[in-house]
């Protein structure tokens, strides 16, 4: 009776091994060298008026590893100045809070947010928005590579850098377009020149729109933090599937094991 009576717990402790060994593990999604996710991203951005002009804008993102296409639409803003098309340098920023300023951030008074009082919001320049050219920050003041006209619709394909990656996958990359419309201003801030290029007037280099790059869930639209938190999520909880359902398996087996085991008392009383 008594080698009768062992058998049933090597049935169970077979059984739990074999269930054990068949609960599957979920491994962690493989990424590129650089840390961007192998599949493809899409960002959008609001493009809302600062400076107290009356434009609007939007801007869609697609990042597939570090190859982005770009797609753009404003209006609302500047034409022209002084018979002249006036450009609208633009750029990805990064680095900064991730967040447009407000008139708040007009430190010294003179009724417009330069270029240099909005930095701390959306950080330095990352990846310039040109028409053609350079995309690096360092072509970031070239006004003959910038879009012109009171309304555009731009599309480009550029490679990211790493900074400008890091900014989008941390929900701190900023869409900002400069050239405040010199009508709006007073007499004497229209002949201010620029902190950053002193050739050009302050207005031409003032932030006219801005909106912080969100990441889309998949199918969805933008919510959120601006965060790749979204795009993270359907994993996430797959994982949590997978968890909850290999938990689920190991209490049935212990369950099991433990009728075994009362079976196995009973035969030896």
């Amino acid at each position: 009776m008594e080698k009768k009576g062992r058998r049933p717990s090597a049935c169970v402790a077979g059984f739990v091994l074999a269930c054990a060994a068949a609960t599957p593990v979920m491994a962690a999604p493989a990424s590129a060298a650089d840390g961007t996710a192998s599949r493809s991203v899409t960002y959008q951005a609001a493009l809302e008026p600062l400076n107290h002009q009356n434009a609007s804008g939007s801007l869609t993102l697609r990042l597939d590893g570090r190859r982005a296409t770009i797609d753009e639409h404003f209006e609302g803003l500047t034409g022209t100045s002084e018979g002249m098309p006036y450009p609208h340098l633009q750029h990805i920023r990064g680095g900064g809070r991730g967040d447009c300023p407000t008139m708040a951030a007009d430190e010294n008074g003179d009724g417009i947010v330069s270029a240099t009082e909005g930095a701390p919001f959306y950080g330095p320049v990352q990846t310039t928005l040109s028409v053609t050219g350079s995309t690096s920050a360092e072509a970031g003041t070239d006004v003959e590579t910038a879009p012109t006209g009171a309304e555009t619709d731009y599309t480009r394909v550029t490679t990211l850098d790493a900074a400008t990656l890091r900014s989008l996958r941390a929900g701190t990359a900023v869409v900002v377009v400069h050239g405040v419309d010199p009508a709006l201003l007073s007499p004497r801030i229209q002949k201010k020149r620029s902190e950053l290029v002193p050739s050009l007037s302050l207005a031409a280099t003032s932030p006219v729109l801005c909106g912080v790059l969100r990441a889309m869930p998949d199918g969805g639209a933008v919510t959120g933090t601006g965060s790749t938190a979204a795009h993270d999520a359907p994993s996430k909880i797959v994982q949590g599937a997978w968890v909850l359902g290999g938990a689920a398996g190991l209490a049935a087996v212990a369950l099991l094991a433990r009728l075994l085991l009362r079976r196995r008392g009973r035969t030896r009383g």
